[in-house]
């Protein structure tokens, strides 16, 4: 028996069993302690990022249809890392002025998220952006064109997740990592920070550049 922490989880087979346009899903078996094995199903995705824009004591918060809950929930600015070669500061401006219709002049890291590192490869990193001002917002489709947009007082926006009334695990770290900065017990990280756990599994199979694309 190996001392626990320091086994190789060496993967023996590898096998995928669903491709759609911004997931997959493979089954891996992997080398377990003690001699034997074990299948774990992997859901790779892309990757994302989100933004908590910050106008004065307010915060801008979206409310969106999500299908797998069958409910609109309040959420941050966000999108998938779904553009070949866009790096993720990219990303994240591009989808502030998509869904918010806004700029930034000022752009810091907040946190970095494994989402649900049980079954899912999927890593976000939320950015916090600063001195906004208004650019043109492109036409929404399918969900987006349903979305709410608001402003909300950070200190509400807090008071919301400990109510249970925001439970998007991404909107709850960026809100309070957010209030940690402003707040002024923390300080953020420059954008050109290092992503090393941005997921490369899918979107090394995909080709063009738009990585939605099926092969």
């Amino acid at each position: 028996m190996t001392t626990p922490g320091t086994h190789e989880f060496d993967v023996l087979d590898s096998e995928l069993l669903l491709e759609a346009p911004i997931i997959a899903v493979r089954r891996d078996t992997l080398a377990m302690p003690g001699g034997g094995s074990g299948r774990r199903e992997i859901v790779e995705h892309f990757g994302a990022v989100a933004v908590v824009a910050v106008r004065g004591a307010e915060i801008a918060l979206v409310r969106q249809y999500r299908h797998s809950v069958a409910s609109r929930l309040w959420e941050l600015p966000a999108g998938l890392l779904d553009i070949k070669g866009e790096d993720e500061i990219s990303t994240a401006q591009r989808e502030l002025a998509e869904e918010a219709g806004l700029a930034a002049d000022r752009w810091d890291v907040l946190c970095d998220l494994v989402t649900s590192p049980g079954f899912c490869d999927e890593t976000v990193r939320v950015f916090l952006a600063r001195d906004l001002h208004e650019v043109e917002r492109g036409e929404a489709e399918h969900e987006e064109a349903d979305m709410l947009l608001e402003w909300v007082p950070l200190a509400e926006a807090r008071a919301m997740i400990l109510r249970g009334e925001i439970i998007n695990s991404i909107a709850v770290s960026g809100i309070l990592s957010a209030a940690e900065v402003l707040d002024g017990r923390a300080e953020p990280r420059g954008v050109d920070t290092p992503f090393p756990w941005r997921p490369t599994s899918l979107a090394t199979r995909r080709v063009g550049p738009d990585l939605k694309t099926m092969p």
